[in-house]
């Protein structure tokens, strides 16, 4: 019986090395860099490439990298039970205007979906719960802010038993904003909603990939785990 052909690679059109674009998206997307800094970055280590070149190796791969990581970070976690979600919105400035992004993270800290709207009332609250609870399935508990939307969106999912609110209880969302501020004021803001919410996407899955939440766990397993992420981080390349 003849065998499948091998799927093409995405990387065949480029000249750079697959492990040298990864690398230069891994930094762009994970650490508060510019493009200008991951040009320099590379050009010490011997890689002469424009910095309007990693712009377009983040917008090509990225979205694609990103996909890989969340599919296989999802279907594991489907499975699981006395899941707990944490709803939360921010503002981010869009040419001067305030827009709002989303953010759906679990009770470990995994940013499970985001998400931007221009407003912030009924129906982008339940727009939102629909995308999350679409692709992650039903959590049993889903913790919230005060905000007068979740309520009248989750009234219409017909699962309002399920919200809690209290004080203090929604700082796993709002703690997972501070990652993406910093790397918001390093990009100096967005400009369109489209790059806004490619950007959100792509920087959530990132950090899900590499965060091992070290403040929790010992020098050892905190170097296992990051091995472990890199290890992962090279066989997309393969």
């Amino acid at each position: 019986m003849p065998r499948k052909p091998k799927p093409a690679s995405p990387f065949r059109y480029f000249n750079s090395a697959p492990e040298v674009i990864l690398t230069a998206v891994m930094l762009y997307i994970r650490y508060p860099l510019s493009l200008r800094n991951v040009e320099d970055l590379l050009f010490e280590r011997g890689i002469d490439i424009c910095h309007e070149t990693v712009r377009y190796w983040w917008n090509r791969f990225g979205p694609m990298v990103a996909a890989e990581i969340r599919r296989k970070r999802v279907s594991r976690m489907r499975g699981f039970r006395h899941w707990r979600w944490h709803l939360d919105e921010m503002y981010v400035k869009l040419n001067g205007e305030m827009v709002y992004l989303w953010r759906a993270v679990d009770h470990e800290g995994e940013i499970l979906e985001s998400f931007i709207t221009k407003k912030r009332d009924k129906s982008a609250a339940l727009a939102f719960m629909k995308k999350t609870l679409k692709r992650h399935g039903r959590a049993e508990k889903i913790v919230t802010d005060g905000l007068k939307s979740y309520p009248a969106a989750m009234r219409e999912l017909g699962n309002l038993e399920r919200q809690e609110v209290g004080r203090w209880a929604n700082n796993r969302a709002e703690n997972s904003h501070l990652p993406f501020r910093r790397r918001e004021r390093a990009m100096l803001r967005f400009r369109q909603m489209k790059t806004l919410q490619k950007f959100a996407s792509v920087h959530a899955s990132f950090h899900n990939h590499f965060n091992s939440e070290r403040h929790l766990i010992s020098r050892e397993i905190y170097k296992e785990r990051r091995l472990a992420a890199l290890a992962e981080w090279q066989n997309l390349a393969a």
